[in-house]
């Protein structure tokens, strides 16, 4: 069992930055891929990175590639989304993901999921 637990968003202008973390309970979280996923009020779910249980791939949708970047840190069980030259098209809560893999995590097979984080920006 993987509890998911976010923090990190709020109110930013167009053009600012945001770092999202994702706190996860219980002892398997190594051997989870983790990832991030957005839904704005209307819209579809939407994948945005996600990151093997080693740390060693990353993949990330094309609207935020070059502008996000997604990491973990194992020891401290916490994932990271680092956000810069935020757009207002990038507002929408924001989900921390676990699942078997990478491919599962853009597939939306998750296994896991936090309660989300609102990331507003505004224009």
């Amino acid at each position: 069992q993987v509890q998911l637990v976010e923090s990190g968003g709020g109110l930013v202008q167009a053009g600012g930055s945001l770092r999202l973390s994702c706190a996860a309970s219980g002892r398997t979280f190594s051997s989870y891929a983790m990832g991030w996923f957005r839904q704005a009020p209307g819209k579809e779910r939407e994948f945005v990175a996600a990151i093997s249980w080693s740390g060693g791939s990353t993949y990330y949708a094309d609207s935020v590639k070059g502008r996000f970047t997604i990491s973990r840190d194992n020891a401290k069980n916490t994932v990271y989304l680092q956000m810069n030259s935020l757009k207002p098209e990038d507002t929408g809560v924001y989900y921390c993901t676990a699942a078997a893999n990478t491919r599962r995590v853009r597939d939306g097979l998750y296994d896991y999921w936090g309660q989300g984080t609102q990331v507003t920006v505004s224009s």
